[in-house]
């Protein structure tokens, strides 16, 4: 089984970059992994319970994957795992804590764990899938700097507007 720890410096405060990841009219505008992204029932973002589906971007346009989230405290915790199976996946999980690093600055620790299949060539397919995954997921949140580090203000003029809402976690605007 795949399982590691990787942190990642945000050029923004620890509630800005939980949502930009967890509020999908902001995650369509950096994510490189996922095509496509929606919440069981049309909610903007996640919350404790919500299914997810979530549809590959580029040459993982084919991986598609339903996850729960079993945590959802923003904005220092968010957790999720994989519900069924999704070839090369049989067992998925991963959580991203948020640590504030200073003014305008944080850290995201994103960690994950997760196995491959089929059993019979696991041992082939295991080192493959865990190098893939390491590089797309650094790429991808590499792209998240980037777009906080140019779209920060303007998240942060949304959250303003959109205040009584995150603070109830589900948030109901649609728009930036």
């Amino acid at each position: 089984m795949a399982h590691e720890k990787l942190e990642f410096p945000m050029p923004a405060s620890p509630a800005v970059v939980f949502d930009a990841f967890h509020h999908h009219l902001w995650r369509a505008r950096w994510d490189s992994l996922v095509s496509k992204t929606e919440v069981a029932g049309g909610a903007p973002c996640p919350f404790v319970g919500a299914v997810t589906e979530n549809t590959g971007a580029g040459g993982l346009r084919g991986l598609s994957m339903r996850t729960r989230f079993v945590s959802y405290d923003r904005p220092q915790l968010a957790a999720a795992s994989m519900l069924g199976r999704s070839f090369p996946f049989t067992r998925w999980a991963a959580s991203m804590r948020h640590r504030d690093a200073g003014p305008g600055q944080s850290v995201l620790i994103y960690t994950y764990s997760f196995e491959v299949g089929p059993a019979a060539v696991r041992w082939l397919l295991a080192p493959v899938v865990e190098r893939v995954f390491i590089r797309q997921t650094r790429r991808r949140f590499a792209r998240l700097h980037d777009f906080l580090a140019l779209h920060v203000g303007e998240v942060q003029r949304w959250q303003q507007h959109a205040r009584p809402s995150l603070d109830g976690h589900l948030g109901v605007l649609d728009q930036p």
